[in-house]
């Protein structure tokens, strides 16, 4: 998620151009409702909120989304705009469409739904974050974001934790990292092992082998366990390999109906 200060990359004084025209076209505006003159204060500011609107270029946001809305802000300095308070257009007009953009953000940039006050805290922390960065030339901690916001560690945790959720990737979105062995993110999710499967059936068969006679679990674990033939099954306990065959059969059998559900038919 983006964050947003006060300086803005341009030369206001280039934008402005003529004190005298500026003030005049505000009062055509304010004064006298000149459309006209409010479209010419728009379009000579344009590159202060297009501007402004760049500086979210590393954000997931498109460009053409971000420059509405900072036109809109630009739009809401122009009418609200006080030229008898003695200040600039501009230092009234960055505020503006940066609290526009915060607002933005904060109510439709989300991928995951935040409370508002996590919102709001997440991008004070995110702000505070890449100030300390710039000042001391490396990430600050949770204890120094703490201490410069003025908050408890738990709550500069938490929104961190926030700021997670702001975006969100396609599975099919390849990897930023230039891995080259995993073309997206899906490809790097793990599949169902099928071993889960096979700890099911042990579970299971553990329960009702535990339900036959010992003669018969033992013959079943030589024939499917030991992978022992019927003959050599018959050697080793001294009957014929028709007996194991019969025998077999008769344990399988029971097993088919011990493991069957309650109403299920055979």
């Amino acid at each position: 998620m983006p964050s947003v200060t006060a300086t803005p990359m341009y030369n206001a004084r280039a934008l402005a151009g003529d004190g005298v025209e500026l003030k005049r076209l505000f009062a055509r505006w304010q004064r006298h409702g000149d459309r006209a003159a409010r479209e010419a204060l728009v379009r000579r500011f344009m590159p202060l909120a297009r501007g402004l609107a760049r500086r979210y270029g590393r954000s997931s946001e498109p460009f053409e989304d971000l420059l509405q809305v900072a036109s809109l802000g630009l739009v809401k300095a122009v009418d609200r705009y006080d030229v008898g308070r003695g200040y600039s257009f501009s230092s009234y007009a960055v505020p503006t469409i940066v609290g526009e953009m915060r607002r933005y953000f904060r109510d439709s940039g989300w991928a995951v739904h935040v409370p508002r006050g996590a919102q709001e805290r997440a991008l004070k922390v995110r702000d505070a974050q890449e100030r300390l960065t710039r000042e001391q030339g490396s990430a600050p901690t949770v204890n120094q974001l703490a201490q410069r916001l003025e908050l408890d560690i738990e709550e500069v945790v938490d929104a961190l934790a926030a700021l997670q959720a702001y975006e969100a990737f396609s599975l099919d979105a390849r990897h930023s990292d230039g891995s080259e062995d995993l073309a997206s993110y899906g490809e790097s999710v793990g599949v169902d092992d099928e071993r889960y499967e096979l700890v099911e059936l042990d579970v299971t068969l553990a329960s009702v082998l535990s339900r036959l006679g010992s003669h018969e679990r033992l013959m079943l674990r030589m024939r499917f366990v030991e992978d022992l033939t019927q003959t050599e099954i018959a050697k080793r306990m001294g009957i014929s390999q028709m007996q194991v065959s019969r025998q077999l059969r008769r344990a399988l059998a029971r097993l088919r109906v011990l493991t069957r559900a309650p109403g299920q038919a055979g």
